[in-house]
């Protein structure tokens, strides 16, 4: 490998045009495939598999009104005080203006919607006075219906009495004909018939009038059963009215109001142009009477994914390569192959975007990585190879040298990088697998440009790359000659001096830090981690103080209904349903939000007391699970919850769950690694520990910031909450990678001085002052990129920047550059040991291209020259960590086993 990269370096210098002609073209590629190619990033954080998920996907299918986007406006008066007709009038014609861009599939007028609110108690009441109304007036009805039923009874027995005396009179009288009959016995027959005749229609009126009566008795039943279901529908109604509690979109001063935003289209990605079109069509029609507030959803921005603060950063990692280098072109080098490789690695990941769904701060956390790492692979390369320049190397040939021994560790260190980002895929979140791509990404791309266009750069810049005084004492070199060779002047390095105090000061150190660690609480922000005076964080403070913390994260808690229901029966089961709901003492308000085209799916928007990042919040949503299922009558209702606040909450869980998994996997990474590299157990179990101990004290200082609020002014954290979930995932996979970068430059140098025949102590300060230099710088540069973002303008992304910042502060001078070296001092030579069969199966990994330091360092040497007769040990072990700080040339026994030169090579 490093010959191969040695040859790739010489290739690239020599046709630097061409290499930067290409690199021209990849740049211009990406940006117009970013640009014409480009999707929108989500703003949502899902997991599949997940409880709230599925439901949400269920939803999508059977209710797709239920899972679109959606975010609210709030409005309040510019003075404070109540909103007045007029500005009423504006912020309706403005809501109205709104719902007309295209992207937005409704807006809710809240005071049309109050007013229907109010109109429907009002009916509510007056339908429940015309019900007990009609109630009376039927009732009296009854009472007629029963008088006259009384009367006809009556009538009917005095006519059965008539007819009984008529049937008895006629049976009295002979049976033969009437005309043979006397004239006075047929008078009276003929009388007799006479009076069942008047009978007969007596009984005829009767039956016509019970006909009448048993048909408004029948009318006055089926108004009775008219007016209970009227009566039942009306107390469902007062039953709804009563668990929505004390619900409203307009606060009961008048001083503030909520309008709810729905878009076309489901989940949280709404593009850029809606939401900047229903901003310009609200603003437009608004005078300054009235502010308007927009919820996080609609008020996240992207357009600006660098800002002052990041800026800022940029700046002092400017100032640390011009201390370092002295030279304003050679400062510049690293900054410009940095921002290329962002600017290439931003736009692929915009045209990705359009593709599949990624989240927000996917191309944050590529800018964030590729400055930092760009910066630094690049340094690595332009300071060993300005090093050799002054050792008399020509520039074609020094530049290969350069990318075939430090080029050669920074594409092992990327690689180890890119295993750390790429292994998050393994947790199984797609989303967190996403953002280790994309930061993978970075790092490849940072990675091909520190070992193509690098030395192209180079080559242009000749001797131009050292600083004014030494490039003509460069030039004037005819033969290549060693650094100095003796470092015995300079005080030996603490953790080497006092290895006992170093190593207790910074376990000590780093365990205070930890502390914090262990009570650490997942979760994501909501707009009170917004900058105040944003419309995110006033829009979340509004409304939490005028209608409750809990209307900035309702659930939707969905009930499935029992088959075949008519529509009085279900809405006695969604009504009861919802009184359960309401029971539980930290719901406030139950809305139902109607039912699927079956009617067996129902769901509820439910608004509880706490904000969506509190932790009563989360155990809120375990209960609402918990109640499942509910019973009503004889049927059960199973429910579950979703939502935005339920996703995070399952989010949440789900990292926290996955942390332990990954952070063992990247342990053993880093401990196979290692040894392969340094063919030892003890000492990448110290660096795997080291790398431990300073996770654990970077996420207690994020603790202690983010979540208990310690120096919150300094950093910006005006209201504590949980740490951003799938921040230590991300911390363990970039500090890992990052960690064994400084690793590798320190180490190896250790390794090198010991295996060239240095005692193991002595070689840990040849390590030392070999590669402390820029190792220190590195690092400068890494804090001042990552420190940059801890002021940047979304709150998702201040956590991580502080995380990585301090994260890589406290394993690179504390843990690399303190406890690892004081660790290996005090175990001396036991730190090389490794079991004889291990060491025969291990792959032989030339990290730091020791074969071409080899040939370089002798063979390239002419006779007779200083090189040739003092091309010491010391003088590789310089060369092959960047030539920083050359180690100590003194006599030491030359032999450690098969690793040591041969002693006439010494």
């Amino acid at each position: 490998m490093a010959k191969l990269l040695q040859r790739l370096g010489r290739s690239s210098a020599a046709h630097a045009p061409i290499v930067v002609a290409i690199w021209v073209v990849l740049l211009v590629g990406a940006i117009l495939l970013g640009t014409f190619a480009g999707g929108q990033y989500s703003s949502a954080l899902t997991i599949p598999g997940t409880r709230s998920q599925d439901l949400a996907d269920r939803l999508a299918e059977e209710l797709p009104e239920a899972a679109k986007g959606s975010g609210t406006i709030t409005f309040t008066s510019s003075d404070g005080e109540p909103l007045n007709d007029e500005e009423i009038a504006e912020i309706s014609s403005a809501l109205e203006a709104g719902g007309s861009v295209d992207g937005v599939s409704s807006v809710l007028d809240p005071f049309t919607v109050q007013e229907e609110m109010a109109t429907g108690v009002e009916e509510a009441t007056a339908g429940y006075d015309a019900l007990v109304a009609g109630q009376e007036e039927l009732d009296a009805g009854l009472e007629e219906l029963e008088a006259g039923q009384a009367q006809l009874d009556a009538a009917q027995e005095e006519l059965d009495a008539g007819r009984a005396q008529l049937d008895e009179a006629m049976a009295q009288l002979p049976d033969v004909p009437v005309d043979q009959l006397p004239a006075d016995v047929a008078a009276q027959v003929e009388a007799l018939e006479a009076q069942v005749a008047e009978l007969d229609a007596a009984q005829a009126e009767i039956d016509t009038q019970q006909a009448t009566l048993d048909t408004a008795r029948a009318e006055a039943a089926a108004g009775q059963e008219q007016l209970d279901a009227g009566f039942a529908e009306l107390e469902n109604a007062r039953a709804l009215l009563d668990i929505m509690g004390d619900y409203t979109v307009v606060s009961d001063d008048g001083t503030a109001a909520i309008a709810t935003v729905t878009f076309d289209g489901s989940g949280m990605t709404v593009p850029a142009e809606t939401t900047t079109g229903l901003k310009d069509a609200i603003s437009n029609n608004l005078s300054d009477n009235v502010e308007a507030y927009y919820s996080q959803s609609i008020a996240t921005d992207l357009s600006n994914i660098v800002g002052a603060a990041e800026i800022i950063g940029l700046l002092v990692a400017a100032i640390v390569l011009y201390v370092m280098l002295r030279s304003l072109l050679t400062a510049a080098l690293p900054l410009m192959t940095a921002l290329i490789g962002v600017g290439i690695t931003t736009m692929v990941t915009q045209a990705l975007a359009g593709v599949i769904e990624m989240h927000q701060v996917s191309p944050i956390l590529g800018v964030m990585l590729g400055l930092a790492v760009g910066i630094d692979y690049t340094l690595f390369v332009v300071n060993r190879h300005r090093t050799q320049l002054r050792r008399g190397y020509s520039v074609d040939e020094s530049i290969g040298l350069a990318v075939g021994t430090s080029g050669n560790a920074v594409v092992f260190a990327g690689m180890t990088v890119i295993i750390a980002l790429v292994a998050l895929n393994v947790v199984g979140i797609p989303f967190l697998g996403i953002l280790g791509n994309v930061a993978a990404l970075a790092v490849l791309v940072a990675v091909l440009l520190t070992i193509t266009l690098t030395p192209a750069m180079l080559h242009f810049l000749g001797y131009r790359v050292l600083p004014k005084k030494q490039r003509a004492e460069a030039e004037a070199l005819d033969h290549i000659v060693p650094l100095e060779t003796s470092n015995g002047k300079k005080q030996t390095p603490a953790p080497a001096r006092h290895p006992w105090l170093t190593t207790v000061g910074s376990i000590i150190l780093l365990g205070i830090l930890a502390i914090p660690f262990f009570s650490m609480r997942l979760g994501l922000p909501d707009g009170s981690d917004e900058d105040p005076g944003t419309d995110a964080y006033e829009s979340h403070m509004i409304t939490s103080e005028a209608f409750g913390p809990g209307r900035n994260g309702p659930h939707i808690v969905a009930a499935d209904l029992p088959d075949g229901l008519d529509e009085a029966a279900s809405q006695e089961i969604i009504t009861a349903v919802g009184q359960e709901l309401y029971a539980h003492e930290e719901i406030v308000s139950v809305l139902p939000g109607g039912t699927s085209e079956d009617g067996t799916l129902a769901i509820f928007q439910v608004i509880g007391t706490t904000g969506p990042s509190d932790a009563e919040t989360e155990d809120l949503v375990h209960d609402i699970r918990d109640m499942s299922p509910i019973t009503v009558g004889d049927s059960e209702v199973a429910v579950e919850v979703t939502g935005q606040t339920a996703m995070q909450i399952d989010v949440s869980e789900n990292l926290g769950e996955a942390l332990p998994i990954y952070l063992g996997v990247v342990i053993l990474i880093s401990f196979i690694l290692l040894v392969i590299v340094f063919r030892s157990i003890l000492v990448p179990l110290l660096a795997t520990v080291g790398f431990l101990f300073s996770v654990l004290a970077a996420m207690g200082a994020v603790v202690a910031i983010f979540q208990w609020g310690w120096f919150g002014e300094i950093f910006g954290v005006h209201n504590p909450g949980p740490v951003l979930s799938f921040l230590p995932t991300l911390i363990v996979g970039i500090l890992f990678g990052l960690a064994m970068d400084y690793q590798l430059f320190l180490t190896t140098g250790m390794r090198e001085s010991w295996a060239h025949g240095r005692p193991a102590k002595k070689a840990v300060v040849d390590g030392l002052y070999a590669g402390r230099a820029v190792v220190v710088a590195a690092a400068l540069i890494m804090f001042s990129v990552f420190a940059g973002f801890i002021f940047s303008g979304m709150s998702m992304i201040r956590p991580i920047g502080f995380g990585l910042a301090i994260g890589i502060l406290l394993d690179a001078f504390v843990v690399r550059m303190a406890l690892v070296p004081a660790a290996m001092t005090i175990l001396g030579e036991r730190a090389w040991w490794i079991p004889a069969w291990l060491d025969k199966i291990l792959p032989s990994v030339d990290v730091e291209g020791s074969s071409i330091q080899d040939e370089t360092t002798f063979a390239e040497a002419p006779q007779g020259s200083a090189s040739a007769g003092s091309a010491t040990n010391s003088d590789t072990v310089a060369v092959a960590n960047n030539g920083s700080v050359p180690a100590d040339s003194s006599n030491e026994p030359a032999g450690h086993g098969k690793h040591a030169r041969p002693a006439e090579d010494q």
